[in-house]
């Protein structure tokens, strides 16, 4: 019995990931990482749901939610700044959690980060296609209902041809490589915070004071809806909006200089994307009465255009068409940096952890976008936004922790990272703190999910990941 613990617990070395990554090229610069980052964070989640949230939960205090999620972000910002100038190694958590707690904790950690993965491809994808739907609208254009939405026999629909689309293209794009893509992005972003910028001050005409009273609204008792226990709730399902952190991290073997890169990167994103969500948030509950918005998957552009703003509109719409790839590739990018990692050390079939002639993780990047076809496919949005946030929450605890087991390390078979996490030791707490809580403010539905998902990972482990596992095999 003290062996099968002791298997579990070995720790993969550093040297391992560092031989092993080679193969990736390292071209990312600090712009290249903003580019990621404020693809993900300013996409679909800034478009869609402060007037989803605003609905459902916070009513005029969105912007609450944002603020708490950055704080609580903020913290788990600063642990992955230092882990990534530590450990700059592709797969993000799964690797820097094998490295410090061991395989099976890393295991956990990565397969965690898998749906959340999974899982954004499919949300962003998603946002997309609401988007596009809306534009074409907007034209007399109307999809037939069987291809418009997610499964859902009863209303008509069985698949949305439009994520489906968004995705193959994300795929073929990612399949020319890392340095051509973050060309196309860094564009994208800079167009879309042009027309974020645009709507706040466009929008910012339209806003009645009325509407934002009462700023927070009762608590209604039985469900999620007001009080401080809506404003966490809303906190909970915005969570999605941070997920571009770990896609930076995800990337770190191929940025130039991730000492200092990485770090500009990773808070860089959180300043500048918290700004225009806080901005973004009261402009739209300041538009229209809150409730409005409850299941609008568009609802900047849908307030434009109501409040006669239509060629504004109408832009928001094309630009956020455009705009939502940059998320879409930051996100696609990333699971498939974590899915060949898995194949790297063994713990899913070898052939994710092959890359082809020109150093890219193909067979991963394949593997990738069939997955988040069938979901995002098949499943409805909000569903999504909820599983997303479950998955991000468990990383960022897991590695708030691990800057305790990170510190005694550096500067003997670590280096010492050229940042450090302020305020430790009580800071990593906060942090892993932080996100329990928000994770424990997760619908029911998103906790039961999440446990099954753990459940399927532990099996798979037990079955495959052991006994595949190069640590385990070097260590025999």
């Amino acid at each position: 019995m003290s062996n099968f613990f002791k298997r579990l617990g070995k720790k993969q070395d550093p040297a391992f990931y560092q031989q092993k990554d080679m193969h990736l090229i390292p071209s990312l610069t600090t712009k290249d990482l903003l580019g990621l980052g404020l693809g993900m964070v300013v996409g679909t989640a800034i478009f869609t749901l402060p007037g989803i949230v605003a609905a459902e939960h916070t009513g005029p205090a969105v912007a609450l939610s944002f603020i708490l999620g950055a704080i609580g972000s903020g913290l788990s910002s600063f642990a992955y700044a230092e882990m990534a100038a530590a450990m700059p190694f592709a797969g993000s958590a799964f690797s820097w959690i094998s490295i410090l707690f061991g395989e099976f904790f890393g295991w956990i950690t990565g397969w965690a980060l898998l749906a959340e993965y999974f899982i954004s491809v499919a949300f962003v994808a998603s946002g997309w296609s609401a988007y596009m739907r809306g534009f074409l609208a907007s034209l007399g254009l109307k999809l037939p209902p069987a291809i418009s939405a997610g499964f859902n026999p009863q209303q008509g629909s069985y698949v949305d041809l439009l994520s489906v689309i968004a995705i193959l293209a994300v795929g073929f794009l990612l399949s020319k490589g890392a340095h051509t893509v973050s060309r196309v992005e860094n564009t994208i972003v800079a167009i879309k915070l042009i027309v974020v910028i645009l709507f706040i001050v466009v929008g910012a005409t339209a806003i009645r004071a009325s509407n934002y009273v009462p700023f927070i609204p009762p608590h209604r008792p039985g469900t999620t809806f007001g009080g401080i226990s809506g404003i966490i709730a809303g906190t909970a399902q915005i969570f999605i909006a941070y997920v571009g952190f770990d896609a930076i991290a995800a990337n770190s073997a191929e940025v130039k200089d991730p000492g200092k890169m990485m770090p500009r990167g990773l808070i860089g994103t959180l300043v500048i994307g918290t700004s225009f969500f806080i901005l973004v948030s009261l402009v739209l509950v300041g538009m229209f009465k809150y409730s409005v918005y409850r299941n609008n998957a568009e609802p900047a552009a849908w307030a434009l255009r109501h409040s006669g703003h239509y060629i504004t509109a109408n832009l928001l719409s094309i630009v956020a068409i455009i705009g939502i790839f940059a998320a879409l590739i930051a996100i696609h990018l990333a699971s498939s940096r974590l899915l060949y990692s898995f194949g790297r050390d063994g713990l899913l079939p070898a052939f994710l952890g092959v890359t082809n002639d020109r150093h890219l993780p193909l067979n991963a990047l394949d593997v990738i976008t069939i997955a988040a076809i069938v979901i995002a496919g098949f499943l409805p949005f909000t569903f999504l936004a909820n599983l997303v946030s479950a998955g991000t929450l468990v990383a960022f605890i897991m590695v708030s922790l691990a800057v305790y087991a990170l510190r005694p390390r550096e500067g003997q078979d670590l280096p010492v990272p050229k940042f450090k996490m302020p305020f430790y030791p009580v800071a990593p707490a906060l942090s892993a703190a932080f996100s329990l809580v928000i994770f424990w403010g997760l619908n029911p539905d998103a906790k039961l999910l999440m446990v099954a998902w753990f459940l399927i990972g532990i099996i798979i482990y037990f079955v495959y990941g052991i006994n595949h596992s190069q640590l385990q095999k070097n260590n025999s």
